[in-house]
């Protein structure tokens, strides 16, 4: 079976950030940074995708310079002179190999990581002390702990553009610190970071989108990561309707996001089916038509299974991708994200924009444990 791959292969530009093709390198955490600091092997995974035709890779998740903002030891550090460092030999190596990048900032809130290991229980923060509903862990953040965390966001938006990356994502999804203010069931506050409504919950979000805004200048491209699904609640969702969707996003993007990367477990499926039907727009192609954004779609492209079963070892077989490069065609979305299929395979855009199916490899979970 031939792939179609003309919509794939088509450059993109937008302000100073220009791309060879519509393929993205999803951000998935790796855990591979002793001390938090990304080292030669680091780079050297990183460099094989640009290497290979991916148009813009956005790195695993690299926390801002707070407290606890990070919930594994091996989760790369994006503040430090040491970790700096080694992003810089990152993203030159990136540049070498003609490839773009930008790193995705992050603060994990009090989600847990894992069982053997966890920052000091003091220092863990979130909107209101929550995990999840009706989950206590860690402090609720006082209005100070919430400035600071707003001016590290714009620090490290800073260092990104200073380092040499092209564009750089704040990760607002998944019910991790950003999303656990939007989300009503772990934001119970009752002063201006909290509220009743979507809208009132995105104060911090807005904040943060304004003050990386403002320090990397108007011409730097912001994406900004959402989703409707948290990993504490895989049903969960924000916005209900397509109104409650332009609420919550559309100031996002007024703020300065310039690319929203929508989120969804299965890249397929419709957003709101009860308008537009089975065939509807998807998560990514509502956000286009309701904010005017360009947007990243996300979720299980290329692989039979979604990337729930890779954490419980299952393994996926490769699928054909006619069905994503049809609605790039209709310009439903922008850009699409691959994640696993990059992760156990970094010539998967190479070979995918050779029109190569036959070459394709299934994913092991076996590739989650190195850096292929």
């Amino acid at each position: 079976m031939m792939i179609l791959t003309n919509a794939l292969s088509q450059p993109f530009s937008l302000k100073t950030l220009t791309l060879k093709n519509r393929i993205v390198m999803a951000p998935m955490t790796r855990n591979f940074a002793p001390e938090g600091i990304p080292g030669e092997a680091n780079a050297a995974y990183y460099r094989r995708r640009a290497e290979a035709d991916v148009g813009l890779i956005l790195s695993e998740g690299t926390v801002i310079d707070r407290p606890a903002a990070r919930n594994l030891p091996g989760i790369p550090f994006f503040h430090g002179d040491a970790a700096l460092a080694g992003w810089k030999q990152v993203i030159d190596g990136v540049h070498a190999a003609g490839g773009r990048m930008g790193p995705q900032l992050w603060h994990v809130g009090s989600v847990t990581g894992s069982a053997d290991w966890a920052p000091d229980a003091s220092l863990i923060e979130s909107p209101s002390g929550l995990e999840a509903p009706g989950k206590p862990r860690g402090k609720t953040m006082t209005d100070a702990d919430i400035a600071d965390a707003i001016a590290a966001f714009a620090r490290a938006a800073a260092d990104a553009k200073r380092l040499g990356f092209d564009t750089f994502e704040l990760h607002g999804a998944h019910g991790y610190l950003i999303d656990q203010f939007f989300w009503s069931g772990t934001n119970l506050r009752s002063d201006g970071y909290g509220g009743a409504t979507l809208s009132e919950r995105s104060r911090f979000a807005l904040e943060v989108v304004k003050a990386a805004r403002q320090a990397v200048g108007p011409e730097f491209p912001i994406i900004l990561r959402v989703s409707q699904w948290k990993q504490q609640d895989y049903a969960a969702r924000l916005a209900e309707t397509p109104d409650a969707m332009t609420d919550w996003l559309l100031p996002l993007v007024e703020a300065g996001a310039d690319i929203l990367h929508c989120s969804q477990r299965r890249f397929w499926e419709p957003e709101f089916p009860e308008v537009d039907g089975a065939e509807g727009l998807n998560f990514a192609g509502w956000a286009k038509k309701l904010t005017g954004a360009a947007t990243i779609s996300v979720g299980s492209v290329g692989l039979s299974g979604d990337f729930l079963g890779s954490f419980k070892g299952e393994a996926s077989t490769a699928q054909g991708i006619d069905d994503l490069v049809r609605r790039l065609e209709r310009q439903e979305f922008d850009l699409i994200a691959i994640g696993r299929a990059l992760l156990n395979d970094p010539h998967w855009a190479a070979k995918t924009l050779k029109t190569e199916p036959g070459a394709l490899k299934d994913f092991s979970p076996a590739a989650m444990k190195e850096l292929v």
